[in-house]
């Protein structure tokens, strides 16, 4: 049997489950995950490996309208991964999206459906909707003629994600795999790191502070018969966010310590020590300079 090997761009508005969807493909926790739009922020690789075929998954941003320079890179990644993509993956919430008007309507993604690449459209958290609404939504999108395959899943159940699996190796190219069969990523430890951080500060602030703010791992140490060393940096654009993230008598920043510590040891399967500072960087989401520096051009170089 030929081998089959390809980039899979996972694309949808905010908040519909393509992280979660990646995470279910993969079997492992890549990207974060939170309830909150707009946690992803960068295009997350991920790698799915067999004896005859290999997946490589992008992550994207949701597709939104941008307000600031830092959305408009979203953009940026979401356009380079159609590029690069060889199937494209389009999600619709039917739960925010019953008749997929707001998904398919929109501006950005019109332009990504008209690729005459093959497209796979999934109907995500079909668990917390009925089977009408669903069948109404599937004959729909059919009649349009728009994609090769539409099928309805669960992401957080993991429902027809094995059909989701076997769709996309319909349409992959035939090819010798870009990476070894033990690789799951091309990102570094430390990136990770960063994003369970981030993942943290969603999950535990309200409100703006946590689109304000930025990781940044100041130092990364691995140490022989002691715990590895990792210091961090919270980067927020105002002053007034600054005790936001410390908290009373330091307490907010202690609480995010602990349980992004945990969550990163049990990512490196390794014991670490976790140093996290809060730093001012104003207006750092609109700030050209600085969001090369944190990473946010490095697809464009």
């Amino acid at each position: 049997m030929n081998t089959k090997s390809g980039y899979v761009a996972i694309i949808g508005k905010p908040n519909v489950g393509k992280s979660t969807l990646m995470n279910a493909l993969l079997g492992e926790r890549l990207s974060i995950v939170t309830n909150k739009p707009q946690t992803t922020r960068k295009r997350v690789l991920g790698i799915l490996s067999d004896e005859n075929y290999q997946m490589i998954f992008l992550d994207t941003p949701g597709l939104l309208e941008p307000s600031y320079l830092l959305q408009r890179k979203l953009l940026d990644f979401i356009e380079n991964s159609v590029k690069d993509a060889d199937v494209l993956v389009v999600i619709i919430d039917i739960l925010k999206d019953p008749n997929g008007e707001k998904t398919l309507r929109d501006e950005k993604m019109q332009k990504i459906i008209k690729s005459e690449k093959p497209k796979i459209l999934l109907i995500n958290k079909i668990d917390k909707s009925n089977e009408e609404i669903l069948s109404a939504l599937v004959s729909k999108i059919e009649s349009k003629k728009i994609f090769d395959r539409v099928i309805p899943i669960s992401a957080t159940e993991k429902f027809n994600i094995k059909s989701v699996q076997e769709a996309i190796l319909d349409f992959l190219p035939e090819g010798p795999k870009y990476f070894p069969d033990d690789q799951i990523t091309d990102e570094p430890e430390r990136f990770f790191v960063s994003e369970i951080i981030r993942e943290k500060i969603f999950e535990n602030y309200k409100e703006e502070v946590p689109f304000s703010t930025e990781v940044v791992i100041e130092e990364f140490s691995e140490r022989e018969s002691r715990k590895d060393f990792i210091s961090a940096s919270i980067i927020v654009e105002r002053e007034t966010q600054k005790p936001i993230i410390i908290g009373k008598r330091g307490e907010a920043i202690k609480k995010i310590g602990k349980i992004a510590r945990e969550a990163i040891e049990n990512f490196l399967q390794r014991e670490v020590f976790l140093e996290l500072r809060v730093k001012v960087k104003p207006k750092w989401r609109n700030d050209k300079r600085m969001l090369k520096s944190f990473g946010y051009d490095k697809e464009n170089e």
